[in-house]
């Protein structure tokens, strides 16, 4: 079953407000924004641009596992700047192509440059598992002549 739809859509569902943080932010703060908010990933913005993405893999691997203070070490230090974002217009297949050759979890959106939303790979499933569903009880209707 191919799945139409896009994430334009998505956000519009889901509501478009990003929690972001600055790179002077400490870890500590970033992850306490991170509970606070029940997100695992936070855009990293400066002077209104996207310069990067922190999540908690970044703080376990980056900050636990080599043993540095998350309340001294500032979030530009860890960052993830290689940052793979979508548009509005691209399709939930398309995204959800990019975020498994990526490997990533969480996915910003941005048009024209601007950081408008953020998906996650959760989201997306979300969105299936609805399109399925509505698909199915369109063909139950139909069969049983509803």
């Amino acid at each position: 079953m191919k799945m139409i739809g896009t994430i334009e859509t998505i956000l519009h569902h889901k509501g478009a407000s990003v929690w972001t943080v600055s790179p002077q932010t400490t870890v500590f703060e970033a992850i306490q924004m991170l509970a606070q908010k029940n997100i695992g990933a936070v855009p990293v913005v400066e002077n209104g641009k996207l310069v990067g993405i922190f999540s908690e893999r970044d703080y376990t691997r980056k900050i636990a596992l080599a043993g540095k203070s998350s309340r001294e070490t500032r979030v530009r230090e860890i960052l993830s700047s290689h940052v793979v974002s979508a548009t509005p217009q691209n399709t939930v297949e398309e995204c959800l192509r990019l975020m498994t050759e990526n490997r990533i979890r969480h996915l910003p959106i941005l048009e024209e440059g601007k950081l408008i939303g953020i998906i996650s790979i959760g989201d997306l499933v979300n969105w299936i598992i609805s399109a399925q569903t509505a698909a199915l009880d369109q063909m139950e209707a139909y069969i049983s002549g509803r």
